[in-house]
């Protein structure tokens, strides 16, 4: 009897360490719009969701964050919610850390005790893409992708993540940095892990999706490669009406082929009817393949 306790117990040991092992291994990367300052949003107007935002990011466990249209103050104010994290971006007019006035970066959000920064960088998504403030084809608005090179210190792993905001405004303009986001990718990362997160301001049946995740391509939808059936809502944009808008999946997170997706899910969470953006997040677990 004695023998068979412990033979039990060494197993549901080994099945705990196995199990937090995974979950170790394991990263968790979300894509978040966090909706930019307007004081005429009245009740959503950012001082009263910065607190959502970061319990949203605190509660689901994210390890690496996609924001998009945050400005400086944001940035500040969220890394003072989330002890433990640092971020990196430019500012999409003036290509600063620092802009005056402030403006928009898409900064990546990540755990410095997990991860290691290597490299960055950020480039524009026009015809000129190292020019800081291009804008590009028929967009309205200057757009960025800002790109970090990450070593995971749980298992040694390099990837890159790149993290994106297309233009609300310009249907050329989202095709056009879609084929740019393909090149810049494969001249950065070449054929090392990528995830690549933002709101692509399209859905999945426009063009610009088809670019980034059409056959050679070598990226995929995380929804669509999810190894478990997605979670949440099937539209990204809430308005911050309940229940949003159906059909409208407009941020996404990619991978190539060198990641694998746990899961995936699209987080409707609310407090008392107020969402945290007029986006919603978007949350995958991801680990390498090999591990």
């Amino acid at each position: 009897m004695f023998k068979n306790r412990l033979l039990w117990g060494c197993i549901l040991t080994f099945s705990f360490s196995v199990a937090a092992f995974g979950q170790a291994e394991s990263v968790r990367v979300m894509t978040f719009n966090i909706r930019y300052p307007n004081p005429d949003d009245g009740v959503d107007y950012w001082p009263n969701r910065k607190d959502m935002v970061a319990s949203m990011i605190r509660f689901h466990q994210a390890d690496i964050i996609g924001v998009q249209e945050a400005f400086r103050f944001q940035l500040d104010e969220l890394t003072a919610l989330l002890p433990g994290f640092s971020w990196y971006g430019l500012c999409r007019t003036d290509g600063r850390i620092s802009p005056e006035p402030d403006n928009e970066f898409s900064a990546i959000f990540y755990r410095k005790e997990r991860f290691d920064l290597l490299d960055s960088g950020t480039f524009w998504l026009s015809e000129s893409p190292d020019q800081p403030g291009s804008v590009g084809w028929d967009a309205a608005l200057p757009r960025i992708a800002s790109w970090v090179q990450f070593r995971d210190k749980a298992n040694g792993r390099v990837f890159y993540h790149f993290n994106t905001h297309f233009d609300h405004l310009g249907t050329q303009a989202r095709q056009e940095s879609a084929r740019l986001i393909r090149k810049q990718i494969q001249a950065i990362a070449g054929d090392g892990p990528v995830l690549l997160t933002g709101d692509f301001n399209c859905i999945p049946t426009d063009e610009p999706y088809r670019i980034i995740t059409e056959k050679g391509s070598g990226l995929a939808d995380a929804l669509i490669q999810s190894q478990t059936p997605h979670h949440g809502p099937l539209s990204t944009w809430s308005g911050f009406q309940f229940p949003g808008v159906p059909g409208r999946r407009i941020d996404f997170i990619f991978v190539n082929n060198q990641i694998k997706v746990l899961r995936h899910g699209i987080l409707s969470d609310c407090w008392s009817g107020s969402f945290p953006s007029d986006h919603l997040p978007v949350l995958a677990e991801v680990y390498f393949s090999g591990q």
